[in-house]
């Protein structure tokens, strides 16, 4: 089976809760996604376990602070090769993490608006009006000319990214992937993982469907079927 653009998220506290299945991935899948639980609760020791295994890794903490703190902050993660990290799609965040990350292989993913969002939660934030896709479209391009390699976006909003010009050899990775029995659960935002990579997704992020199965691989050999 050819290795497909999927992160498996390691949606969990421990990286030994993945042991067994991260040796049945191998070779099967793109990469993984640590997120904020774990890197707090392990530390950078499960990003370097993951790197020494022979992992990609994607580093999932959504940076927000100030210029300075946010550049010196990615100046220590690439200490640990990462190949990607999660900052929000603020400029001024997203310049300050590409400035940090200059000497690297490092690339800067922005998020622009969680899948877990919808316009009645923007409301609550006080965030400006308009729809989803119009402002997804707007944090892309300010993302992208701040220096961002890629950025964060539901299914939802792929093809106005890729409408873009300046979305060109830029990357869209993209989470809330189900599949039409899947519960959405935190995800408000989804769609199948064919509809994302046709759509114009480079990568696409699964959590509960594989780590929940008693055997995913086969969840990783539907998912491929679903993209071809």
């Amino acid at each position: 089976m050819s290795v497909k653009p999927i992160f498996f998220a390691l949606d969990g506290k421990e990286l030994s809760e993945f042991t067994e299945t991260l040796e049945k991935l191998k070779g099967v899948i793109y990469g993984v996604k640590v997120g904020l639980e774990m890197f707090t609760a392990e530390g950078p020791s499960s990003v370097e376990k993951l790197k020494n295994d022979g992992w990609k890794v994607f580093l999932d903490l959504k940076l927000f602070d100030i210029s300075a703190t946010v550049e010196n902050a990615v100046k220590q993660l690439t200490r640990y090769d990462l190949d990607f990290l999660t900052v929000h799609g603020d400029p001024h965040v997203v310049r300050a993490a590409a400035d940090g990350a200059a000497d690297s292989n490092l690339k800067i993913l922005a998020v622009t608006i969680l899948t877990s969002l919808d316009r009645k939660d923007l409301n609550k934030s006080c965030l400006k009006d308009g729809s989803i896709n119009q402002l997804v479209q707007e944090r892309a391009y300010n993302a992208f000319e701040a220096g961002a390699d890629g950025v964060i976006a539901s299914p939802n909003e792929i093809t106005s990214i890729r409408h873009l010009t300046e979305s060109k050899n830029k990357l869209i990775v993209t989470p809330g992937i189900r599949f039409s029995h899947d519960e959405a659960h935190d995800q408000k935002r989804v769609a199948s993982p064919g509809d994302a990579i046709s759509l114009g997704a480079n990568h696409i992020v699964v959590g509960r469907p594989i780590w929940q199965s008693s055997n995913p691989v086969d969840v990783v050999k539907k998912i491929n079927v679903s993209m071809n």
